[in-house]
């Protein structure tokens, strides 16, 4: 398995610029960066990432992200295949600030559904037996249940990523963001009936875990772009419509507590 070049704090700035700005971003970029993994190889370098996002039957999280509530999280399976022997990511991207906090677990593709079907998450479900990933996937479940979340939205777009060779520094640029209703406990890569986000944009993301490289400062000021908002949740709930998203299945009043990894 690839390394895991995901950073657990990290400062993450986005940008809405067009297809052409993006052409010449990368040329820019690739004098400092080398290519992700994933990207080497790929038409256009660029590979499919899937996500799985779960809120609460009002949606919880959706509103906090609305509102702009400063300690807000999102919870999201974060898978590239269905293939029963890839992985898939139970994801807490929470904000503290400006500040970007993740905390993911690697879950095999068959124990997915069990999960969030609220079985209790044992060695036999997770990919690695470092004590970590048992303690992400508790958290995430736990936060799942406290706000009652369950599946509600997938989301799929194509990622062209570049990466420092410590992995303090890394750019992306996300096009063709797609999403659907998913309210089922299961993972997908096929679309039915898509919704598009961002159309004719393309989003760059600037992502660093100490200070704010020089070459990005260059960047900013040679492609004269604009540090915004573009939540691809968000967007994609509100060109699906919430209605779409009224969970089919009863609320579990109960709430379960989940131990603490030893």
């Amino acid at each position: 398995m690839s390394r895991d070049r995901m950073q657990q704090s990290r400062f993450e700035l986005k940008y809405l610029i067009s297809e052409e700005t993006a052409l010449l971003v990368r040329d820019f970029v690739r004098s400092y960066l080398d290519f992700d993994e994933y990207s080497v190889g790929r038409p256009n370098y660029s590979y499919p990432v899937h996500s799985l996002y779960l809120d609460s039957d009002d949606l919880t999280l959706y509103w906090q992200t609305i509102n702009g509530d400063k300690n807000r999280y999102k919870l999201r399976l974060r898978y590239y295949s269905t293939n029963p022997d890839t992985p898939v990511f139970f994801e807490v991207k929470r904000r503290m600030n400006n500040c970007i906090m993740k905390q993911r677990g690697g879950v095999r593709q068959h124990a997915v559904a069990p999960l969030l079907n609220g079985q209790f998450p044992d060695q036999t479900h997770l990919l690695s037996s470092n004590p970590k990933q048992m303690s992400a996937v508790q958290h995430f479940l736990q936060l799942a249940n406290d706000i009652r979340a369950r599946p509600k939205v997938h989301i799929f777009y194509m990622r062209e990523a570049y990466v420092s060779d410590n992995d303090q520094v890394r750019v992306t640029l996300d096009r063709t963001v797609q999403a659907e209703p998913n309210l089922a406990s299961s993972v997908k890569t096929e679309m039915k009936d898509p919704k598009g986000s961002f159309q004719n944009q393309v989003i760059l993301e600037l992502k660093f875990t100490n200070r704010f490289p020089d070459y990005f400062k260059e960047l900013v000021r040679i492609f004269g772009v604009m540090q915004c908002g573009a939540a691809k949740y968000v967007s994609s709930v509100d060109a699906i419509g919430c209605r779409a998203l009224e969970s089919p299945f009863p609320v579990i009043e109960e709430k379960v507590k989940f131990s603490p990894v030893p």
